[in-house]
């Protein structure tokens, strides 16, 4: 099978970010299909060269120059978003493919995808990372009811020329049927464990704590992700000051980058806590990732107080379950339920810092829960969100989608 694959912001572990793009599509190319796959390059010393490839673990990756970062505009990330849909439209017309398989965000990755394929004459499968464009509009990033017409309009048009959908969690099942598409045409395939990838020796986790004359051997909660404004990382800035007369020892690491990061540190700053138990690291390679997991005593996934985001399937909430790390979250939702269900974390509250905080302090205190917590983590990984198991998951989407 020849699967021309769209996603914008592709990330392999040499970079900083998701990688679950790249983890499928290595699959793919291992089980015998050609993958041909289209992003952008946003390393803005690349502006104007156009379009170059790279072979990726036997994937052929194609990159088109288009510079974007969180800390751009809502303006200009829209922009970026419009220019890249349309080379990769063009460069997609031009590649052989028996299916074109887009993932999103940004849901204008459905432009290119669908011309592609109606070019081709092949079927569309769409993958749904993120309710759009009911979050953007829940948080003010579109206005206006012209503009948010415009999005249902695209939203809508994209599952219409799907022939199969695939959702993240489901909760984005559950809003993708709401507008009419068929629910047996929607599988959920959530973001993944990498076992092998986060399975790494003690010893580098102690190495990673011994660098550092503030850690050492301090119980250590980490963030490793996007610091965007959805995210809420403020909310760790505000745990850790709360700690800092409960448990002075505790340490916070933010690892990551977006366009809320100064801000988060301007707050820690005013609590007086940056530096002293709040640590804001430089975003790092994905490959780096697994020892600061290895390190910490608890790994953390936050987003801001908004109901939207509880559908959501961040890649740090299953990368710390592949570590085996207990997972601290302040939403509700399926992953909520996970946790509860399996003892696989906390479920902090997000409106109370303080009794957040209580909770933190008593798991932090308790070796014999941070033990079963991270055991169960390690389970859930292996047994339900492995990345091979899901992989075939979505290999099987895309034969049906082709064979029907």
């Amino acid at each position: 099978m020849r699967i021309l694959y769209l996603h914008q912001y592709f990330n392999t572990p040499a970079m900083s970010g998701g990688t679950r793009s790249y983890e499928m599509a290595r699959r793919l190319v291992a089980w015998g299909h050609e993958v041909h796959l289209l992003t952008s390059q946003r390393n803005p010393d690349r502006i104007g060269q156009g379009w170059f490839q790279t072979d990726e673990s036997g994937i052929h990756v194609h990159w088109l120059s288009v510079p974007y970062a969180n800390t751009m505009s809502y303006r200009d990330r829209i922009r970026a978003f419009f220019k890249f849909a349309l080379g990769a439209a063009r460069k997609a017309a031009a590649l052989p493919a028996d299916i074109v398989f887009a993932t999103s965000t940004p849901l204008t990755i459905a432009l290119p995808a669908v011309y592609a394929a109606r070019r081709h004459k092949v079927p569309m499968v769409f993958e749904v990372r993120d309710l759009w464009p009911e979050l953007p509009i829940a948080v003010g990033a579109l206005r206006g009811k012209p503009v948010i017409w415009a999005a249902r309009w695209l939203e809508r048009w994209a599952y219409r020329n799907s022939a199969r959908i695939v959702a993240l969690s489901p909760g984005m099942k559950a809003g993708i049927v709401r507008t009419g598409y068929p629910v047996e045409k929607v599988q959920v395939i959530p973001n993944s464990a990498d076992l092998e990838f986060f399975t790494v020796p003690l010893t580098a986790g102690q190495e990673f704590r011994q660098r550092f004359e503030w850690l050492r051997d301090r119980p250590l909660i980490v963030y490793t992700g996007t610091l965007g404004l959805i995210n809420g990382v403020d909310y760790l800035a505000r745990l850790a000051a709360t700690m800092h007369s409960q448990m002075p020892e505790a340490r916070f690491v933010v690892v990551g980058e977006g366009k809320e990061k100064a801000k988060i540190c301007q707050i820690a700053r005013d609590l007086d806590v940056l530096d002293q138990n709040f640590f804001v690291f430089d975003a790092l390679p994905k490959a780096e990732i697994p020892v600061v997991l290895a390190a910490a005593d608890i790994a953390t996934s936050t987003v801001i107080d908004l109901q939207t985001l509880w559908a959501n399937s961040a890649n740090k909430f299953f990368d710390a379950l592949a570590s085996g790390t207990p997972v601290a979250i302040n939403y509700r939702g399926w992953q909520a339920e996970l946790l509860e269900e399996t003892g696989a974390g906390l479920v902090l509250d997000v409106q109370n810092v303080e009794y957040a905080a209580a909770d933190l302090v008593a798991a932090l205190r308790d070796p014999s829960w941070l033990a079963r917590a991270g055991k169960a983590a390690r389970n859930l990984a292996e047994e339900r969100f492995s990345r091979d198991q899901l992989a075939r998951q979505l290999e099987a989407v895309l034969l049906n989608a082709v064979e029907r």
